[in-house]
């Protein structure tokens, strides 16, 4: 059984029972934040409605993550679903490729072939 100690300095929590059901509800927040710092965009932008558009994607993506990952990668089984492992980062790379094919995304530029219509002069 694991022993978990909390310094409490708030009004509404008098018993240990209440804080670790109060911080038991904080460490999904946490590790929610820590997940996104992984799919979060890099900016320099200094407008706080593209940055806060930037969180908001990245949140999308883990929500979106946790649902195929519960929907289909899990197996029902009695008492609870059995959760394969499925990285957050593989799933990041699987949107990033799927993104660049859709996009048309050219890494690279042949050499020694003549240029076609994609190309202007």
């Amino acid at each position: 059984m694991a022993r978990h100690g909390y310094a409490v300095d708030a009004p509404f929590i008098e018993t240990p029972r209440q804080a670790r059901k109060h911080y038991s509800r904080r460490f999904g927040i946490e590790s929610s934040y820590r997940l996104s710092e992984r799919s979060v965009a890099n900016t320099t932008t200094q407008n706080p409605a593209v940055r806060f558009l930037y969180v908001l994607i990245s949140f999308l993506l883990q929500n979106a993550w946790r649902y195929l990952h519960w929907e289909y990668v899990a197996s029902p089984r009695r008492g609870a679903r059995r959760l394969w492992s499925w990285r957050f980062d593989e799933f990041l790379g699987m949107v990033r490729r799927a993104a660049e094919t859709a996009l048309a995304v050219r890494r690279a530029v042949p050499a020694n072939k003549p240029p076609d219509d994609r190309f202007e002069r």
